[in-house]
């Protein structure tokens, strides 16, 4: 988050901001936490001995390092760049660039209501981060049901204000899960009665459901959802839907999840 005011715990992650690198070490600025600063010693830099620390580390670098050691009092922080693997540098660099784009998102609510940056978080802000652990999940929760805010007592105004920047900004992560369907007819109006089966299939609850002609009879089912349980069980939905359509009125219809070759 970007507005951590104290000190980092033990053992957490922090992204930081090379000052200047010396053969025993590199002293850093951790942005998270109102750049204060730590320092990485060169046994701490990278497994191995370290022939040129600079082949590791250098100024103006961006680095996301592991807090080893505090001392609130002296103003000390240790870190260490080893401790940090490449998945966790990635996760934790997408989740500081996710609290700068939600800080940018908050600071545009603010001024839909003629808040500045500091007001809207003592209004709102800090209120959501405590509830739901990053500003940025508060927004995706709020794109996915402004009702969350209303359950929190977040004041009207703010609802209209975060629920429209939410809305418009932030893309919902999905799945999406096809399979091919075959639909036939041995009826005269046949053709109508495909597309009328076809139709139910569409009618999903909480999916976006999409059926794609392939040629005769076969057609491809697609379904996005926000979980793959969602979008299997829209599927089926889906496809019980169209096969007890196009049955009762004497057709048939067959699925199955992937092409054979």
């Amino acid at each position: 988050m970007l507005r951590k005011v104290d000190f980092p715990e033990v053992g957490e992650l922090a992204i930081c901001s090379v000052q200047n690198v010396k053969n025993f070490g590199a002293f850093v600025t951790l942005d998270e936490f109102q750049n204060r600063e730590g320092f990485i010693h060169v046994r701490d830099v990278a497994t191995g001995w370290v022939k040129y620390i600079r082949d590791h580390v250098r100024e103006g670098q961006k680095v996301v390092c592991r807090v080893l050691g505090v001392d609130a009092d002296k103003g000390h922080i240790d870190l260490s760049l080893k401790q940090v693997n490449d998945h966790q540098r990635r996760e934790k660099i997408q989740e500081w660039k996710n609290e700068k784009k939600a800080e940018k998102l908050l600071e545009m609510a603010g001024k839909k209501i003629s808040k500045s940056l500091e007001d809207s978080y003592a209004e709102v802000g800090e209120k959501l981060i405590e509830e739901f652990g990053t500003l940025y999940g508060s927004f995706e929760a709020t794109a996915a049901n402004k009702d969350v805010l209303k359950d929190l007592g977040v004041d009207e105004k703010w609802i209209g204000a975060i629920s429209s920047i939410a809305g418009e900004s932030i893309q919902l992560p999905s799945v999406t899960i096809d399979g091919l369907l075959s639909v036939t007819s041995p009826a005269p109006d046949g053709i109508d009665l495909i597309r009328e089966s076809l139709e139910s299939g569409l009618k999903g609850g909480e999916a976006e459901i999409d059926i794609h002609y392939l040629g005769a009879p076969r057609y491809r089912v697609t379904v996005t959802a926000e979980d793959y349980k969602i979008a299997e069980e829209e599927l089926k939905a889906a496809i019980d839907r169209i096969v007890g359509s196009i049955e009762e009125s004497g057709g048939s219809a067959s699925f199955k999840r992937k092409e054979e070759k």
